[in-house]
């Protein structure tokens, strides 16, 4: 099982910056694209730290390392980067599916844009971290992040943005280790189907108001 995120801080730079954490009570499995602990392995915490838009360090997975231990976590984990304040997460469960969704898009893209003629100057970031109460086969674990990905096309759609996301997401689904595995994720199976209507929903509630950059609040 995987906790519901707590919120801490970090000092940085004379500043107070948020982290969303979440613990198992025991090893789950993970698939995701996440700067560390990205792949498929097993995990044993996630998080979720905020940034300032002027963040500039060139190995991410080394710092969100030394985050994790400062935040005194063991073990291999998951860890996503996002200039939003993380304190905004939007929470959705659907059919025994929890998703959670930081929103920030400050940089709406097209997956197949033609390439740019210079580099975004801001960058938003759609950061999903799903739980599935089932273990899923390490087929449809692959499968579930296609389908997590197309939810959030959908809702960035649906909310009238020229975009599929912004060049920066990334997406979590972690599920039991043990178990008999459900052999598909895709959006009409039996957890694809909820993980994509959850997923959706966090999304399409998370980019719905005007969503300012933390370092912009202050």
């Amino acid at each position: 099982m995987l906790s519901e995120p707590f919120l801490t801080t970090r000092p940085e730079d004379g500043r107070e910056i948020p982290l969303l954490v979440w613990r198992t009570e025991r090893p789950l499995l993970a698939v995701g694209t996440g700067p560390l602990g990205g792949g498929l392995g097993v995990r044993r915490w996630v998080v979720n730290a905020t940034v300032p838009m002027s963040y500039d360090r060139d190995d991410p997975a080394a710092h969100l390392a030394e985050l994790a231990e400062g935040l005194g976590l063991d073990g291999p984990g998951v860890g996503l980067l996002t200039g939003v304040d993380v304190a905004e997460v939007v929470a959705r469960t659907d059919g025994g599916v929890r998703v959670w969704a930081t929103v920030g898009l400050g940089t709406p893209v097209w997956a197949a844009a033609p390439a740019p003629a210079a580099p975004a100057q801001r960058v938003g970031t759609v950061n999903i971290v799903v739980h599935v109460p089932v273990r899923l086969g390490e087929a449809a674990l692959v499968n579930a992040v296609a389908t997590a990905t197309e939810a959030k096309a959908q809702a960035i759609w649906e909310l009238g943005l020229p975009a599929t996301g912004t060049p920066t997401d990334a997406v979590t689904v972690l599920c039991p280790a043990d178990g008999e595995p459900a052999a598909y994720g895709g959006p009409r199976s039996t957890w694809g189907a909820p993980l994509a209507r959850a997923v959706h929903a966090a999304v399409l509630a998370g980019g719905a108001g005007t969503v300012v950059p933390w370092s912009d609040q202050r």
